[in-house]
């Protein structure tokens, strides 16, 4: 009895699992093992550092600065693209009015033919020419010399012009293959400044309210200070022409005064990209406008802006002045004396003055 009562609490022998058990059970183990690691942080791919406020500012600084870029040549993509269109359009009118001079051409040759049918004399020649088919008439014009003198004349110049027309349809053909290309210029570049300007967009999104403003801070004392105010929106005067800038310096001409003129008239409307006026301006549209309302006009971009008058340097400004800054010449203002420029300075800032010393300085032009 008691060695059955000892049998009775001894412990069953543990078997060791064999065939699809044991592959489960180490299967199971190395889950169990994985786990455990993870849980410890050994071997994990370490977490992106979040950027600071001040990373963040940067990155936005040099996606403005990038839009602007591509600005400046989406600027100067539409320019070449209006240009192509222009061309277009000017080979198409030409074309027509060739078209139509052949039709006159051929319906006076109609009536010639008309007038030999009924006498029983219709012309080789002028049966050639009628033909519906154009290279068949061209390759066949040795006949010509059957025709009489003033049919011989016509003929000539039926076949001048159907070799003109093709002409003027080659070169058509060969400017819309241009116009196509200046299009997707246009867009790529369009493409490039809403993906800067939306990543820009979604980067201060990650501030708080307090380093936005911060930031915004930051950016007006860079390009000229706070909001424009209402003293700075007031035009300079009726008589532009005589009003000297608000500076203590005064412009060298008349068309320099009504430039700076317009440029303070401008203050504090918005910038965006691409536009000329008169109710938001991009940098460069800015100087273009301002030009213009003085009777000059000047190329559309930064960087033909730059060639567009005598260079000075920087000791030597005068009001009515283009100033330019950044290596790759991407921005422009419009100088207006004691070290101050009036200038459209990016997305979300106004037309402002500001001093030119706030950007680096990287030339300046004398427009007139």
């Amino acid at each position: 009895m008691a060695a059955h009562r000892k049998s009775a609490h001894r412990k069953p022998k543990q078997r060791p699992f064999t065939g699809p058990a044991a592959r489960t059970a180490a299967t199971l183990a190395l889950a169990g093992a994985a786990t455990a690691t993870s849980a410890t942080g050994a071997g994990a791919a370490p977490a992106e550092p979040v950027p600071t406020a001040a990373q963040v500012r940067a990155k936005v600084d040099r996606l403005y600065h990038d839009a602007e870029v591509a600005t400046e040549k989406y600027n100067g993509a539409k320019e070449k693209e209006a240009a192509a269109t222009k061309a277009v359009d000017t080979l198409a009118d030409e074309a027509a009015r060739r078209t139509d001079r052949l039709n006159t051409a051929r319906h006076t040759l109609g009536s010639m033919a008309t007038a030999q049918y009924r006498t029983g004399a219709l012309d080789p020649a002028v049966q050639l020419a009628l033909s519906s088919d154009p290279d068949s008439y061209l390759e066949r014009a040795a006949h010509l010399d059957r025709a009489g003198d003033r049919q011989a004349s016509l003929l000539s110049s039926i076949r001048r012009q159907l070799s003109g027309i093709a002409r003027v349809k080659a070169r058509a053909d060969q400017e819309t293959e241009a116009l196509a290309a200046r299009r997707a210029e246009l867009d790529k570049h369009r493409t490039a400044i809403q993906s800067k300007l939306a990543d820009a967009r979604k980067l201060l999104a990650t501030l708080t309210a307090a380093e936005r403003a911060a930031y915004e801070r930051s950016a007006d004392a860079a390009h000229g200070g706070g909001p424009a105010t209402s003293a700075d929106r007031a035009v300079v005067g009726a008589h532009a022409d005589r009003a000297a800038p608000r500076s203590s310096v005064a412009a060298p001409n008349s068309r320099a005064a009504r430039a700076v003129a317009f440029a303070h008239g401008a203050i504090g409307k918005p910038y965006v990209w691409g536009a000329t006026g008169p109710n938001a301006f991009d940098c460069s549209g800015l100087t273009q406008a301002a030009w213009q309302a003085a009777g000059v006009s000047l190329p559309r971009t930064t960087y033909t802006q730059i060639n567009a008058g005598q260079r000075v340097s920087r000791s030597e400004l005068a009001p009515g002045d283009l100033v330019f800054f950044y290596s790759g010449i991407s921005h422009v203002g419009l100088y207006i004396g004691g070290g101050q420029m009036i200038h459209a300075p990016r997305p979300g800032a106004p037309v402002r003055i500001a001093p030119i010393s706030q950007m680096p300085f990287a030339g300046a032009t004398r427009v007139a």
